[in-house]
């Protein structure tokens, strides 16, 4: 009887030498994949975002001074899933591309459609939200209801976007007047400086229902997809940006965020 005792008692501490050992090799496995993510950044422990910040909701400077929008609260997430902490680094337009090749952050988050232009100066994320192209007008003015009512109209664009780009297009404008941010087309728009405007329908829909001074009259498709830029040749960086997107899109975060900032599809 003694001996059949040892035996099962020897057999039970096997079996829970063997659970343990098991759980302890799942916990050095999580710890593995935890590893995979880390990247290295310019300041340890941050991650520096480049955003021209006038331009909601994707970005802009609330009440308190801070960074909101769709784009910040994408990046907050991706930062805490790669164990860092975001820091926005607001810059204007123009200069966000030569910023990002320059060091000054390692990534840019600001509504950017990908073009093959761009793809030449930095490299893309996959994309993370699409878009076309739009005409606001002042509220009840009836002239403007098409791409060919802007024939012998006063067009503001915000400079070097694919707004202005678009707009160049357009047969017939008798002037496309380039801002330094959307807000600014905006101001002069429902000042009547301006006959209408022509930028991403996101935004124009946005500060149109926000400012209730304008209104969207058209959608000029355009098929564009935003992506999050990184210096060219930062593959890990951008490997792990791809990876946090997808885990975000497959959970429902990022579900959650579109649904604050444009509600629900």
């Amino acid at each position: 009887m003694r001996k059949g005792k040892s035996i099962v008692l020897l057999s039970v501490f096997l079996v829970l030498a063997l659970a343990v050992a098991m759980l302890a090799g799942c916990g050095e496995a999580k710890e593995e994949k935890k590893e995979e993510v880390k990247v290295t950044t310019i300041q340890e422990g941050k991650l520096l975002m480049g955003s021209d910040t006038t331009y909601p909701p994707f970005e802009s400077i609330d009440d308190k001074g801070e960074a909101v929008g769709f784009d910040v609260d994408i990046a907050k997430e991706i930062a805490e899933r790669l164990g860092l902490e975001l820091e926005v680094v607001s810059v204007k337009w123009e200069g966000i591309i030569p910023g990002l090749k320059t060091g000054d952050y390692d990534m840019v988050m600001s509504a950017m459609t990908i073009t093959e232009e761009r793809k030449m100066e930095i490299d893309f994320s996959d994309p993370y939200i699409d878009s076309d192209q739009s005409i606001a007008v002042r509220k009840g003015d009836t002239s403007i209801k098409s791409e060919a009512d802007l024939a012998g109209k006063v067009v503001g664009v915000q400079v070097d976007t694919t707004g202005q780009f678009t707009a160049e297009e357009i047969p017939g404008i008798k002037e496309i007047r380039k801002y330094d941010t959307i807000l600014m087309a905006f101001e002069d728009l429902e000042l009547g400086r301006i006959d209408a405007i022509v930028n991403d329908l996101p935004v124009n829909a946005y500060i149109s229902k926000t400012r209730g001074k304008t209104e969207v009259v058209a959608t000029i498709k355009t098929d564009e997809k935003y992506g999050i830029g990184v210096k060219k040749g930062n593959t890990q960086l951008l490997e792990a940006i791809n990876k946090v997107l997808a885990e975000m899109k497959k959970d429902g975060t990022y579900d959650a965020i579109y649904e604050k900032w444009f509600g629900k599809v």
